[in-house]
């Protein structure tokens, strides 16, 4: 068959690299359609249910026809009212739901829609790495240039922001943040937002943080809300999402708070892309937020429990690691000598060898070679037989290494 000499990409598609989660993915997937069992260390999609509360609901608004039409783009009234409230119990923020919230089809829509929103060519964004893809390919489809920052100490990525923004022309336009951190676990204080409402005022760039990881929190540990610190709100947005706390990944709901204009931005937007999230999830959604504070803590016990039988089985194999704070994720280094093979051939030959799915940290930018995103996903008797998979395969794997590797 001739290839058809007239079906041509755009320019943009050229900026965007394989996208490695989906090849793992793909990968995992074929395996287990053979029949083989493979333990999923690597995506981090929820096997837990969501509360039985909110499921039951999303059933019963189904069943009514009104439900089926159309919603509105922005998200309804009383779900935003609900994501207001809840900023006020949890981080005494007082948000305006009405122009100070905006519902999104999961934090991963919003991000990318908000950056045709803000940026475009001649922009420049910074982006804390190793960083999520899509909080680097956002701004790249919308046609902007983006600095990746590697994550460091606090005061030390402070410095490197100023500096950027004393040094470039035009200034930085947006400085994407993560905290909790994705893939690293790195974790902010208040003092820090302070400090970069302050910059963010100084050098007029906005910013947004992603804020998926909130409620998965660990040891005691409360992440703060960027909005928690004053002046927040008169720089940038923060987004939320209910794939983690409530484990509703696969219904696709988030929501975006904070600056009225930029909010104003990205119903802007969303008004000509889509048609916003079917409304019995939007309801079962009001029902998470406001009965569903249990469940979140009853979650985040059972991520911390596998966060440790996690943390002492590698230690066990000898993998250095420290327990994140937050995240429902470990983030760990390949120890030599299989560290020189490259995270991507590293995750593939654990795939094929010990039947355990791993992220590689090279999808997260080049910082995150060497490194292994391990999900808490799985139950703790499958993360420790899939540490057992892995242990019993890297003998086998330092033997076939060529020397010069």
């Amino acid at each position: 068959m001739e290839t058809a000499t007239n079906i041509r990409f755009s320019e943009r598609m050229s900026q965007l690299p394989p996208y490695l989660f989906g090849m793992i993915n793909k990968m995992k997937m074929e395996r287990r359609w053979n029949g083989e069992d493979v333990i999923d260390l690597g995506m981090g999609n929820p096997m837990d249910p969501a509360p039985d509360g909110v499921i039951g609901k999303l059933c019963e608004v189904a069943q009514d026809p009104k439900t089926h039409r159309y919603p509105v783009a922005g998200g309804m009234q009383h779900l935003r009212r609900e994501i207001a409230l809840y900023y006020r119990r949890n981080y005494m923020v007082e948000l305006h739901s009405e122009n100070e919230v905006i519902c999104t089809i999961g934090s991963k829509e919003g991000i990318s829609h908000l950056c045709l929103a803000l940026v475009g060519p001649g922009d420049t964004v910074l982006v804390a790495a190793p960083a999520f893809p899509i909080h680097v390919y956002a701004a790249v489809i919308a046609g902007a240039s983006v600095i990746r920052v590697p994550i460091a100490s606090e005061d030390e990525f402070l410095r490197r922001i100023t500096a950027m923004c004393e040094s470039m022309t035009p200034a930085p336009r947006l400085l994407m943040l993560n905290y909790p951190h994705n893939p690293t676990g790195a974790l902010a204080s208040r003092e820090f937002f302070a400090q970069i409402v302050g910059l963010a005022r100084r050098y007029q760039f906005m910013v947004v943080n992603d804020f998926a990881y909130a409620r998965v929190t660990f040891d005691g540990y409360t992440a703060p809300s960027f909005l928690e610190v004053p002046g927040a709100m008169d720089v940038g947005v923060e987004f939320g999402s209910f794939s983690k706390s409530y484990n509703m990944a696969g219904w696709r709901v988030g929501y975006c708070v904070g600056n009225p204009k930029i909010i104003e931005g990205l119903g802007k937007i969303k008004g000509y892309y889509d048609y916003g999230i079917f409304s019995p999830i939007q309801i079962a959604g009001i029902v998470a937020m406001r009965d569903c504070e249990a469940d979140i803590a009853a979650q985040a016990r059972l991520y911390q429990s596998r966060r440790d039988v996690m943390c002492e089985g590698l230690t066990r194999m000898g993998w250095p690691v420290a327990k994140p704070k937050a995240g429902m994720f470990v983030w760990v280094k390949i120890p030599e000598p299989w560290c020189r093979m490259g995270s991507v051939k590293f995750a593939v030959e654990m795939m094929e060898r010990a039947n355990v799915a791993v992220t590689p940290g090279a999808g997260f930018g080049e910082e995150g070679d060497g490194y292994l995103r391990l999900a808490l996903v799985e139950n703790e008797n499958r993360i420790r037989q899939g540490l057992k998979q892995m242990r019993r395969a890297l003998p086998e794997l330092e033997k076939e290494l060529p020397p010069d590797i």
